[in-house]
């Protein structure tokens, strides 16, 4: 129970933390899109949620690798986007998983997010084909649930 507490107790930190710093963030990802316009600020928020959502998955409080945060990227666009998830991530100018690495490492070079010496760009190049998760797993999965529902 006490580890709970703590837990939670630290990840509320973390939240008030990153509210406080909502109205600076803006201006940071203002800041970071003058040097490096490839992907819209809209991409940046979401890895910021990404990385919530992903600390919560797999309950670290503080640092997730970049495996960890590929495989909670992938669930949560899926989560929110469905299948309009390859238009969105067009949209905001992301085409593969070495882009997620681009904005993760902009939010590093830019103080918001830290790194660790195991931490590394090639990470996140080619871990994933955007085409094979987003459009043909979001249909098998899509396939699967109506299977379970049309069994009851």
């Amino acid at each position: 129970m006490k580890e709970i507490l703590t837990n939670t107790l630290i990840l509320f930190y973390f939240f008030v933390k990153f509210l406080c710093m909502e109205q600076e963030f803006d201006t940071i990802v203002e800041n970071i899109f003058e040097k490096d316009g490839r992907y819209r600020m809209d991409a940046y928020a979401f890895v910021m949620d990404a990385l919530l959502y992903t600390q919560k998955k797999f309950k670290c409080v503080k640092h997730v690798t970049g495996d960890e945060i590929l495989e909670g990227m992938k669930e949560l666009l899926l989560n929110k986007f469905g299948p309009m998830t390859m238009s969105v991530l067009r949209h905001w100018g992301i085409k593969s998983t070495e882009d997620f690495g681009n904005i993760i490492f902009n939010l590093v070079d830019s103080n918001v997010l830290s790194k660790t010496a195991e931490d590394d760009i090639d990470k996140f190049r080619n871990a994933y084909d955007f085409e094979e998760v987003f459009n043909y797993g979001y249909r098998k999965q899509l396939h699967k649930k109506i299977s379970r529902m049309r069994s009851i």
